[in-house]
């Protein structure tokens, strides 16, 4: 599905693009799809001059959960001092939280095609395999410990949203109790591979430059802009491109412009 577009990156960009066909869930399940990443980014920063490539210039890149590998790849390599540093990552529309699905960005577009608020969580409890029947309990916030919120309220919160985005109608989403057995089902969502965003100070501290792409119209939209301000809070350049009049898949979708076409 993505080979036209690795094609045109490559060709656009004069560059060696490399695609990797990680395993997929439910198949194969979370975090397969971290380690294949991981493991093929390695081996190719290993031999990148096999490719002619430049140890020193390679940048990694996803779009909606691909970006959500992207970055906890990007995480995952900080520590390494075996391998070059990274040059850059591409975050393109990314998923990267699991603590606020009231932001301001999932009540504005719950229902805007082709990422729905309801689907972006059950493709996410498909991941995990955990059952749908839990997903209004996550909407409403229950699975957070009051710990857990206290420090992710540091890096997750509407307060960081600046005002422009919350002209579209935002309220601020009711509180509900906590529940332990929900917490206890879902504990992996609070993992950085699986919730970047949630990263210690420490590590996002040692990322490489960053390109963001946010859309407007996308409930991932404001992960993209809370992840932003965490890279640029810690002196990480960012190169921030919003899409006013995008949705989510617009990249992907633009590339196949011979087939698919939209009424301005």
């Amino acid at each position: 599905a993505y080979e036209r577009t690795c094609r045109y990156f490559a060709r656009k960009s004069n560059s060696v693009v490399v695609s990797v066909g990680y395993r997929l869930a439910p198949k194969h399940p979370y975090p397969t799809q971290f380690e294949d990443c991981l493991t093929a980014t390695i081996h190719f920063m290993r031999t990148a001059q096999d490719y002619g490539v430049d140890p020193s210039r390679i940048i990694i890149c996803g779009d909606s959960s691909g970006g959500t590998l992207t970055a906890a790849v990007a995480q995952a390599l900080v520590n390494r001092r075996d391998l070059p540093k990274l040059r850059a990552q591409i975050l393109i529309y990314p998923f990267l939280q699991c603590v606020d699905f009231n932001l301001p960005s999932y009540q504005q577009n719950e229902g805007v095609p082709i990422l729905l608020k309801e689907r972006t969580l059950a493709l996410g409890l498909k991941y995990l395999n955990k059952d749908l029947s839990i997903m209004e309990a996550l909407f409403k916030g229950c699975h957070i410990p009051e710990d857990l919120q206290l420090k992710y309220q540091k890096w997750v919160s509407p307060d960081y949203i600046p005002h422009e985005f919350k002209t579209r109608g935002y309220k601020p989403s009711t509180t509900y109790p906590f529940s332990e057995e929900l917490y206890t089902l879902i504990k992996p969502v609070f993992d950085p591979v699986f919730s970047p965003l949630l990263a210690e100070d420490s590590v996002i501290a040692q990322l490489p430059e960053a390109f963001i792409l946010t859309c407007e119209y996308d409930v991932l939209r404001d992960d993209g802009l809370l992840y932003k301000k965490r890279l640029e809070d810690h002196g990480i350049k960012v190169t921030w491109c919003h899409l006013q009049e995008g949705f989510h898949g617009t990249v992907f979708l633009a590339a196949c412009g011979e087939m698919i076409a939209f009424r301005s």
